[in-house]
């Protein structure tokens, strides 16, 4: 069903990431498998509109959510646009699908006092492995920047005497991230102990495995695990969890939403309006804690 064709397509025309694509992939090929599978459907032009409910039944009998659901259904949109365009499907089947509504769900993220809990130095080790991960962790903190920008960082990518980062995010879209004097300090300190380490890798990509190889998105996801697993209040542990707990801080303490929106990469407003939620919930809480009004039902 043109499986390769629509591959190379997300690749050349959308120009979408790695990891977006990859995630097409998978979300097409499990898509087609249940047709197959369920109907002994392999021409596109035999696909219609129940075909596609009857996968979202299944999915949500498989307990999968609404929003991973949906991110599916995106994949087929864009796959069925794909066919329609080439002129390989006459009608759109995704025309009559409706997408199932998304619960809100607020993003995880670390208190200021768990973050400090986290980021003390005697966590880690005077090694390189124990500097690069310390350094890791405070520029996904400090900067609120993507685990597949952090492991595209190249050392020609800080602007020094502008304190600044310049990353790739989605979309091949470049930004300027701004970055403090302290993180400027333990960046140093990692690149001079690589440089001692592995001096070919001078130059070249910020972060390396302890073979000097480029730190690659597994590495960089049970870095962060392990060292959130030392709050057992932490629900998730992902290197994304750094990103909210980035931009929740920032909020919290008196950011303008629009200069975090563009440190963030964010494409519209509303995806950063939700960290705003987390101050709300926040303050409702003390307010409900703290406020003899609030305590008193009875007045």
């Amino acid at each position: 069903m043109k499986e390769r064709a629509f591959i190379q397509y997300l690749q050349f025309e959308k120009r979408f990431s790695v990891n977006t694509i990859k995630a097409y992939e998978n979300d097409l090929n499990q898509f087609l498998r249940f047709l197959f599978i369920t109907y002994e459907i392999e021409d596109a032009r035999q696909i219609a509109h129940f075909h596609i409910r009857s996968w979202m039944v299944s999915l949500l009998g498989d307990g999968i959510t609404t929003r991973s659901i949906n991110r599916k259904l995106s994949t087929l949109k864009t796959y069925f646009h794909f066919l329609l365009r080439q002129k390989l499907i006459d009608v759109n089947p995704m025309q009559k699908i409706v997408s199932p509504k998304n619960g809100k769900k607020l993003p995880h993220y670390v208190s200021e006092n768990g973050i400090n809990v986290v980021l003390n130095e005697r966590n880690f080790g005077a090694d390189f492995v124990g500097i690069r991960d310390y350094t890791i962790l405070q520029v996904l903190y400090q900067t609120g920047m993507r685990r597949s920008e952090l492991i595209g960082l190249k050392e020609r990518d800080f602007l020094w005497q502008k304190r600044l980062i310049k990353v790739l995010g989605k979309g091949n879209k470049e930004r300027l991230i701004p970055f403090a004097a302290q993180l400027e300090e333990k960046i140093h300190k990692y690149l001079e102990i690589k440089k001692d380490t592995f001096p070919e890798t001078t130059g070249g990509t910020v972060f390396v495995t302890e073979k000097g190889k480029p730190i690659y998105p597994k590495l960089v996801y049970n870095i962060v695990h392990r060292y959130l697993s030392l709050l057992p209040t932490a629900d998730q542990r992902s290197p994304h969890v750094l990103r909210h707990t980035f931009a929740t801080h920032l909020l919290d303490n008196g950011a303008d939403l629009n200069a975090t929106k563009s440190i963030l990469g964010h494409s519209s407003l509303a995806a950063t309006q939700i960290y705003t939620h987390n101050s709300v919930e926040r303050l409702k809480k003390i307010y409900d804690q703290a406020h003899p009004k609030a305590k008193d039902v009875s007045k």
